[in-house]
């Protein structure tokens, strides 16, 4: 497959792939929501194919339109996902990075070259009221960055030329939209850097990519002897100078390093080929999922696009390189059309060929993986309680646990004239709601009982569970249920039932409930009506709680 045109593409290039690459592309680079009419402006597309390609990524699970606002969804990062599963170095080294930075306590990244920019793939950040990190997935200009030098090191004299036209041409840094611009042009003496660092075998930034920010970098080399990634150590002036951090964290840096190289010798596959494809999911895979939509959007769904965009998720964890065949059987597709999609995101920048092999490119993160990287469970549960809300006509809410109480993190009202107000931020105590019954019920019973050894509990109404035994009882009850229906224990007339939200890892991080006054249902309607409703909402939000959570942290708070 030939490199085409920077400019012109391909004769068999998918243009609605093309358009809808695009429209993610704007919607990414502008925070991760637009106005349709915005998008419009942004990409350059007619009105009807804004509308059209929308709607075929909403249907996909990839945006969300909110009124007349495109918004990037969770389930977007299943594409960054696929290419970061695919190098596996944040799987293979994130455990490394985070025990650096906790010996150093400062902020430790990994960090991949695309082009003649740098993408950071993982983070161990520390948590301070003057944080530093890096979004996954931002594209940062080589020349503004630590691990930048280490990999124009070894650039070719092409690479070299192509850095300057490129800078030429965008002098103000607008191919670089993550940092600020800069003050100085920081590319004069790059190559003087970029020698320097091949030289030492290290790299500092100070203060060029933003101010305040000093960072150092170490390139970490895979079995064959090349560069695979950059691991960087972030501080700021404030505790560190440039030089000060050089001093203090070059050694460690480098004895983790050390470390990290072991574990990509060891972890070379044990021979060729791809391993077994991407297994299906709840939904019955790419082909599936592209077949229903399809029928339900008839006309208006851009098939080509949700074919092209499949491709992507081909790859993954053992598929680094795949071949067409291998493309086409992983998702279902014909040969013919797995090899148009192939050689449009070739063309994009998005897959690289070699011969028959095909791989991804750190660009495929620009696809929304900046802006959702930084998600929050209130973020991602908000649009499935307002969906339920609209379906039940009741009130429905999403808590943590906060020590003995439940903190209300996301919260989306009905409309009735008599309804529960309850605002987010609020705290009830755990033992008296439904949604710290299902948390409680999720932790050891022995540390249920620690919370209320030698305190009494309060009765909140005439029928609040207060005897500590028979809380137990109920406890146990919920944990083999599945669910908690708490009637008048919190306030009178007020009843509610809430069931668990589980992340990847399987573990309860939330509850999510539907409250409502007594009157408006029994208590058998409630488990008969609301609760498949609610099953299913706690199931849609862990859902994009597994493929948020990948490779970035979700805040739960």
């Amino acid at each position: 497959m030939s490199a085409p045109s920077p400019t012109q593409p391909p004769p068999e290039a998918v243009a609605p792939l093309m358009r809808g690459i695009a429209v993610l592309r704007a919607l990414s680079h502008a925070a991760g929501t637009l106005s349709l009419s915005e998008l419009e402006r942004a990409t350059g597309l007619a009105r009807a194919t804004v509308d059209r390609v929308t709607a075929t990524l909403a249907r996909l699970g990839y945006v969300r339109l909110d009124g007349r606002d495109a918004v990037l969804a969770p389930r977007l990062m299943e594409l960054g996902n696929a290419y970061l599963a695919a190098i596996r170095l944040p799987d293979l080294l994130g455990g490394r990075a985070a025990a650096l930075a906790a010996e150093l306590d400062e902020s430790v990244s990994l960090a991949v070259a695309d082009r003649d920019g740098v993408r950071h793939v993982h983070q161990a950040t520390r948590r301070r009221a003057m944080s530093l990190s890096f979004r996954i997935g931002d594209l940062l200009p080589a020349e503004r960055t630590a691990p930048g030098p280490l990999f124009a090191a070894g650039w070719t004299a092409a690479e070299w030329t192509r850095w300057r036209e490129h800078r030429a041409a965008d002098p103000d840094g607008r191919d670089f939209p993550a940092v600020p611009p800069a003050a100085v042009p920081h590319g004069e003496g790059f190559e003087r850097r970029a020698a320097e660092a091949g030289r030492r075998g290290w790299a500092l930034d100070d203060q060029l990519v933003a101010p305040g920010l000093v960072a150092l970098a170490v390139p970490v080399r895979g079995p064959d002897g090349r560069i695979v990634c950059a691991a960087g150590v972030v501080s700021h002036t404030s505790r560190h100078s440039a030089a000060s951090l050089r001093d203090a964290a070059l050694p460690r840096l480098r004895a983790a390093v050390h470390d990290m190289e072991r574990e990509l010798l060891a972890a070379r596959p044990a021979g060729p080929g791809p391993g077994p494809g991407p297994a299906p999911g709840p939904d019955g895979g790419p082909a599936a999922r592209i077949r229903a939509a399809k029928g339900e959007l008839g006309r208006d769904f851009v098939e080509s696009l949700a074919r092209g965009l499949s491709v992507l998720t081909a790859f993954g964890e053992g598929r680094d390189t795949l071949t067409l065949s291998a493309v086409a059987e992983a998702t279902g597709l014909a040969r013919a059309t797995a090899r148009r999609a192939l050689i449009t995101l070739e063309h994009l920048g998005y897959v690289t060929a070699h011969e028959r092999d095909f791989r991804l490119t750190p660009r495929v993160l620009d696809l929304g993986h900046p802006p959702l990287s930084r998600t929050t469970l209130a973020a991602v549960a908000t649009p499935h309680l307002a969906a339920l809300v609209t379906r039940v006509h009741d009130s429905a809410s999403l808590a943590v646990l906060a020590g003995d109480d439940i903190q209300y993190t996301a919260r989306v009202a009905t409309g009735r004239i008599m309804s529960v107000d309850i605002t987010v931020g609020t705290r009830f105590p755990a033992y008296a709601t439904s949604m710290g019954r299902v948390l409680l019920a999720a932790l050891p019973p022995a540390r249920r009982a620690e919370r209320w050894a030698g305190t009494g509990l309060r009765p909140l109404t005439p029928r609040t569970v207060t005897d500590p035994g028979e809380l137990g009882a109920v406890l146990e009850s919920v944990a083999r249920a599945g669910y908690a229906l708490v009637d008048e224990e919190l306030e009178e007339g007020l009843r509610s039932l809430a069931v668990p939200v589980r992340d990847r890892a399987g573990t309860v991080v939330a509850a999510v409930n539907v409250a409502m006054h007594s009157v408006r249902r029994t208590r058998a309607q409630c488990v008969d009506e609301l609760l498949p409703q609610l099953r299913a909402t706690a199931g849609r939000i862990e859902a994009d709680l597994r493929v948020a959570g990948r490779f970035s942290p979700v805040a739960t708070a």
